[in-house]
């Protein structure tokens, strides 16, 4: 819900980190990993509910997270496979966080299982509306290597939801129930989307009838 205007608000920071990364020879796969390594650090912290530690290398995590594609676009260096490594990372770093905190605080266990299968379901969404639109020969709304679609929970929404799960673990299942609720919603937007775009077998017999 939040992504596009996150996204016009940070582009020119993210631009302007790239361009000093890139004058002294970072990658864009160094910070795709860098990223990764410090989310799975606040894993590891929220599982020894070591809460602020945690909240505070989550949120370093995402600006390694943030700064990589506008670093490849400077340096002309997007692929494929950086796409496939960043989103890979993401889901990395969104499941073993939840995991950190359930195994942190056991009285949450609960809603962040179901929490995590809601982010299981919404990225095997999000991964198969993306490989059905490229079949379609659908363009990527935003020219990033997935179709990533708009819904009430994205990016920002889970970067926010997961400060909130360490900085108020009193308050952790709450939050779960919450964020899990919204992710649903998010899946249903994409089911709702994938009916209305994707071409359908009745399509094509009904473009043939017309021809």
């Amino acid at each position: 819900m939040l992504d596009t205007t996150m996204r016009a608000r940070l582009t020119p920071v993210w631009d302007r980190s790239a361009a000093v990364l890139a004058r002294v020879g970072v990658t864009p796969l160094a910070l795709t990993l860098t990223g990764l390594i410090l989310s799975l650090g606040a894993a590891v912290a929220a599982g020894f509910a070591l809460w602020p530690l945690a909240a505070g290398l989550w949120l370093a995590s995402r600006v390694p997270d943030g700064v990589d594609g506008p670093l490849a676009r400077l340096i002309d260096d997007e692929s494929a496979f950086g796409g496939w490594a960043d989103f890979t990372s993401d889901m990395a770093a969104y499941g073993s966080f939840v995991v950190g905190c359930a195994i942190g605080n056991p009285d949450a266990a609960v809603p962040l299982l179901i929490l995590l299968l809601t982010y299981y379901i919404n990225a095997s969404s999000l991964l198969a509306y993306s490989a059905a639109a490229d079949r379609g020969q659908l363009a990527p709304p935003d020219g990033r290597t997935f179709h990533f679609t708009r819904g009430l929970a994205e990016g920002t929404e889970t970067i926010v939801a997961h400060a909130l799960l360490a900085l108020f673990p009193l308050w952790m299942s709450e939050i779960a129930w919450v964020f899990a609720a919204m992710v649903v919603i998010t899946i249903g937007q994409r089911i709702r989307l994938a009916r209305a775009t994707l071409p359908r077998a009745g399509d094509r017999a009904r473009s043939d009838v017309s021809c």
